[in-house]
């Protein structure tokens, strides 16, 4: 069996995750949500095949059997894919307003982040986050990628609290919207691939930024001359990082 496969590999086949165990044989019934998905938006019928996945087993391929009204049960009955590593990032970010950050995470969950972890900040624009709403756009984001796995979401926390938590010899990669950090590109090149965060829109006061800058294992990044919004911040500096390698001493697929 190759190692990969297209992401329709028969005629179209939806992918989903699922939570559950995945191997030959199984039968499973989707959420009512996902059920609705299939047979009405996507407008599957009794015999046509899915693609699932649930971050641990691989990618399987299931056949829609049977239906009954607006339910419907999915068996198990091919492996396309074996589970295997996905490495990425963490990405620290501070949580911005709902349509922003909903593009953020999509397309960072894309960009193969490993995990997402939203901190607060002195001028952080939102105060709270829905971290039902991150994993669903997470999930759907991974469906359409072709990801085995989807990134783990991290409760929010203050910036402060997170650094006074940081694993030594973990490296952290943070934008530096004052033009005093190296370019990114090739300090990971330099250094090794580490986790980012990339601060509000409204920049790190002072004080965060001597915070930062008094701990070892955190790097000052330049993302370029321009000014860029967070979100686009975040996306820049996850291309680089994947530009770079999936990990240390690892070239990327």
């Amino acid at each position: 069996m190759p190692e990969h496969l297209p992401l329709a590999p028969r005629s179209g086949a939806t992918r989903l995750f699922v939570d559950v165990p995945l191997a030959d044989g199984g039968l499973l019934e989707p959420s009512s949500a996902q059920a609705h998905y299939l047979l009405t938006v996507m407008r599957r019928r009794a015999g046509d095949q899915v693609v699932l996945f649930n971050g641990r087993d691989g990618e399987w391929l299931a056949t829609i059997d049977p239906v009954e009204r607006r339910r419907c049960r999915l068996a198990v009955s091919e492996q396309l894919r074996a589970q295997r590593p996905e490495p990425g990032p963490a990405l620290l970010f501070a949580p911005l307003k709902r349509v922003r950050q909903e593009f953020l995470i999509e397309k960072a969950t894309e960009l193969g982040v490993a995990r997402l972890e939203p901190v607060f900040t002195r001028r952080s624009v939102v105060d709270r986050i829905s971290r039902a709403r991150v994993l669903s756009i997470a999930i759907e984001a991974a469906e359409q990628s072709g990801r085995l796995t989807v990134p783990e979401i991290d409760p929010p926390t203050s910036l402060d609290q997170r650094l006074e938590s940081w694993p030594d010899g973990r490296l952290l990669y943070f934008g530096d919207e004052t033009g005093s950090g190296e370019p990114l590109l090739g300090t990971l090149r330099a250094k090794g691939p580490g986790d980012l965060l990339i601060g509000p829109e409204g920049g790190f006061t002072e004080e965060e930024l001597a915070g930062l800058r008094s701990l070892e294992h955190v790097v000052a990044i330049s993302l370029g001359p321009r000014v860029l919004r967070a979100e686009t911040a975040a996306l820049a500096a996850l291309a680089c990082w994947q530009a770079v390698g999936a990990a240390p001493g690892q070239a990327p697929d």
